[in-house]
């Protein structure tokens, strides 16, 4: 099985995601899943400092793979191949459709609280926990759902 997780840019939510997302397949010990990630306008970029520092503070491994990630933007072979094709909105959803994804795939990941995970892109420290936070529980759901 393969999860991709999608976001914007690919500097701050999708990579986010996948990091946690390896973390809690790790705690159920589930080994054979692959988690990748991607933008729909990506340009390269490093991953946001923010966003490695808030996953520092869960795990350093995590945090080092973080900061090695340079944006880059979703390909069709990834849409083709994603058994999950993980979301941050509804706008994410209809990008990743029109672009060729099967809408089945689609997973908008949501909180018990709201659908979808809101851009931290240029937040402080404690925007980006909060993301962090929202993610550590929609992941856990998509876990949940597909295990």
């Amino acid at each position: 099985m393969t999860i991709l997780f999608v976001c914007t840019g690919n500097t701050c939510r999708s990579p986010m995601a996948a990091a946690l997302m390896a973390l809690e397949l790790d705690k159920r010990g589930v080994q054979d899943i692959i988690i990748e990630n991607a933008g729909l306008s990506a340009y390269g970029e490093p991953a946001a400092p923010n966003a490695i520092s808030v996953i520092d503070e869960l795990d350093q491994r995590s945090a080092e793979t973080l900061g090695r990630h340079r944006s880059h933007n979703i390909t069709e072979e990834q849409l083709i191949n994603a058994d999950i094709i993980a979301v941050m909105s509804d706008a994410h959803a209809g990008a990743a459709i029109r672009r060729g994804a099967d809408p089945k795939k689609v997973h908008i990941l949501s909180t018990k609280k709201e659908s979808g995970i809101t851009d931290p892109f240029g937040g402080d420290i404690d925007t980006y926990r909060e993301t962090r936070d929202r993610l550590i529980e929609a992941v856990g759901a998509l876990a949940d759902d597909i295990l």
